[in-house]
């Protein structure tokens, strides 16, 4: 059992809202593109993120990774930045337009950017990240 690779999925949750428009797009090609998302007013979401971890059980600790540090680590960079938040108003969507997908990717490379910080990580590694924007919406992001 000491090669085995086990998966583990940690869920959190934030509200954040965001306009869906594109500034080199004329506005009627926004509007036909995003339809109501792109309402001048904005619109909310209440996000949930999973983010996915994958390595051999320490066989010291019986864990993947602390999750106390993941903990953290999702509540520094996710959380404490985007929840309650307009995603239009944030630096990484200066020149992107903050759609999920964007979004999903951007809090991958947060998690990414800081995963060896965590000292229980050492030997597992950042799998994924899932963002569910509605029941009907969700989506990935891997790294590649």
């Amino acid at each position: 059992m000491k090669n085995d690779t086990v998966h583990l999925t940690r869920r959190y949750w934030f509200s954040a809202s965001h306009r869906l428009h594109n500034p080199v797009l004329e506005d009627a090609e926004n509007t036909i593109i995003y339809g109501k998302c792109n309402n001048p007013g904005g619109h909310g979401h209440n996000y949930h993120v999973e983010i996915t971890v994958a390595g051999p059980v320490d066989q010291r600790t019986g864990m993947v990774v602390d999750l106390s540090e993941l903990d953290s680590l999702a509540q520094r960079e996710i959380l404490d930045r985007f929840d309650q938040t307009n995603l239009n108003d944030d630096a990484a969507f200066g020149s992107l337009v903050p759609t999920t997908e964007n979004l999903c990717v951007q809090i991958y490379h947060l998690v990414h950017q800081h995963w060896k910080d965590l000292p229980s990580a050492r030997l597992a590694r950042l799998e994924r990240v899932r963002l569910e924007e509605t029941s009907s919406n969700f989506f990935e992001y891997t790294g590649e």
